[in-house]
């Protein structure tokens, strides 16, 4: 199965594709905006599933989506983001997406969505679409304290300890600290790591 993955965070990239490519039959490409993207579905060979971040430079909303369907001939594109209201859902679907991804899917639940969707089926959370909240209760969550949640989330959309610390009104170094203490705590050998342990526990 041949799968397009496009997302200008290079963190998010790397997290996504790490985890398929540890499932069998995946075969992973990777870009950085639209127009990479879009480069690698006219040149090579058709994708059974292309997945777009919503946000990411080029990508210009719905069109983005629409010549993405028809540079990949037809074949299932679907949209992931880390937020967006659900009128924005609701256009991508009636836009041809296969379906709408929020990046606070599980790993594991991400790859049943992807088979699900190569297969030509198309896949949108119940609950995303009825605007409840996604943020699980689980055993990680619960291990950290507010501000490492906070430093690992921003971990999971591809940050740096800058953008972190900007983000949550924290110096680099205190973001420092609460990224080597959360590694500490959930086990963690790096930041990479620790972002995929967040990925599959549902955790962003």
């Amino acid at each position: 199965m041949r799968v397009l993955i496009a997302d200008d965070h290079d963190l998010v990239r790397e997290i996504l594709a790490a985890y398929l490519m540890r499932e069998p039959g995946f075969e992973i490409e990777t870009a950085a905006d639209f127009h990479g993207a879009a480069k690698k579905i006219k040149s090579e060979e058709k994708f059974d599933l292309v997945l777009l971040d919503y946000n990411m430079p080029g990508m210009n909303g719905v069109h983005g989506l629409t010549e993405a369907i028809a540079l990949n001939g037809g074949r299932p594109v679907a949209v992931i983001s880390g937020t967006a209201p659900r009128s924005v859902i609701q256009e991508v679907l009636t836009s041809g997406a296969i379906g709408f991804l929020p990046k606070n899917m599980s790993a594991r639940s991400l790859v049943h969505a992807i088979r699900f969707m190569a297969s030509g089926e198309k896949y949108a959370p119940i609950d995303f679409l009825a605007n409840k909240d996604l943020t699980p209760e689980n055993s990680l969550a619960a291990l950290l304290t507010k501000r490492e949640l906070e430093v690992l989330k921003g971990l999971t959309r591809g940050l740096s300890n800058k953008e972190i610390g900007r983000d949550v009104a924290l110096q680099e170094v205190t973001v420092k600290l609460h990224l080597k203490t959360l590694c500490r705590k959930i086990n963690a050998r790096n930041r990479t790591h620790a972002a995929v342990i967040a990925m599959e526990a549902g955790l962003h």
